[in-house]
């Protein structure tokens, strides 16, 4: 795993706390790492969503 080193609104980062607190995730990394995920994983459904639309488009 690579160490990456990002700068957060301070808001954005209690609210991770937060999170952190309640035992929604064991960690800060943790939350983020889900974060980046959940982004990548909306973003390859929306390319999906959109070649399927241009390959039915096409017939």
């Amino acid at each position: 795993m690579e160490r990456v080193t990002l700068r957060i609104p301070k808001q954005q980062i209690e609210e991770v706390e937060q999170m952190v607190e309640t035992g929604e995730f064991p960690n800060r990394s943790e939350a983020i790492r889900a974060a980046v995920r959940d982004m990548l994983n909306e973003q390859e459904d929306t390319t999906e969503q959109a070649t399927n639309k241009r390959s039915w488009a096409k017939v």
